[in-house]
């Protein structure tokens, strides 16, 4: 993928990290993102250090205005955007009858709203190029559900249909959408858990370990490159058997 142009939505660390840090191996050049300015520049330095092209922009994607900043830094720098990585996201985890309407709101914003935002924006430089790869970061339990996690579902799940719908749409254009959806990844999230929590988990899967970022990166590396140029609408699970 030399000389693509890519954008990676809340990529200051974890999965996102790991995505631009692939990409950007591979020959993309590589807008990450994040709402701290200090952190995502630092990032940025770091990458570039690494010998990738790279460049930060620290704005707010839960706002049409952010995300419009973010994909024109694309543009300003490179002319136009390839590959749409919608990977920001988070959780406020509660039982839905404590769960109040700012964490449920807060979850939407973030998760959805901010992948509605950058897509749009995005979509139009991949309509003109008639070539473009969309691939949103959704999770397993998107298709399962999980208990306390009632608006981190319903973002998740929403974001599979939302793919689907773009799949159809855009299929002429040449622009690809497909869903990936993680399971228990380790993160610096991830490693908060309680180890009893973690123990429960572990039971549940059927390979026995937890997934890497770079596993994630890996299957975004693939649906980004002319190889899965056939592939589209579909929802690409990277969970070790979890789901099962």
């Amino acid at each position: 993928m030399k000389d693509r142009v890519a954008v990676v939505t809340g990529s200051s660390r974890g999965i996102g990290l790991a995505i631009a840090r692939t990409l950007g191996k591979n020959g993309a050049r590589v807008v990450i993102n994040s709402r701290s300015e200090e952190r995502i520049n630092s990032i940025s330095s770091e990458l570039q250090k690494e010998g990738l092209q790279v460049v930060g922009v620290g704005v707010d994607i839960q706002t049409r205005d952010g995300a419009d900043k973010l994909i024109q830094k694309a543009i300003d720098e490179w002319g136009g955007i390839d590959i749409l990585v919608n990977n920001a996201g988070i959780n406020r985890d509660s039982l839905f009858l404590r769960m109040n309407e700012e964490d449920w709101e807060e979850v939407i914003k973030t998760n959805l709203n901010g992948m509605f935002h950058c897509t749009k924006a995005a979509v139009r430089s991949m309509t003109r190029k008639r070539w473009g790869r969309i691939i949103n970061i959704s999770s397993v339990v998107g298709l399962t559900g999980n208990p306390g996690q009632a608006n981190y579902s319903a973002a998740k799940a929403g974001i599979i249909g939302f793919t689907k719908t773009l799949a159809q749409e855009f299929g002429i254009r040449n622009i690809t959408a497909n869903v990936i959806a993680p399971g228990f990844i380790e993160t610096e999230m991830t490693d908060r858990l309680p180890e009893k929590i973690k123990k429960q988990m572990l039971d549940r899967i059927p390979m026995q370990k937890f997934g890497s970022c770079e596993d994630v990166a890996e299957m975004v590396k693939f649906l980004a490159s002319d190889e899965a140029g056939y592939i589209t609408g579909q929802v690409l699970v990277v969970d070790g058997g979890l789901a099962l």
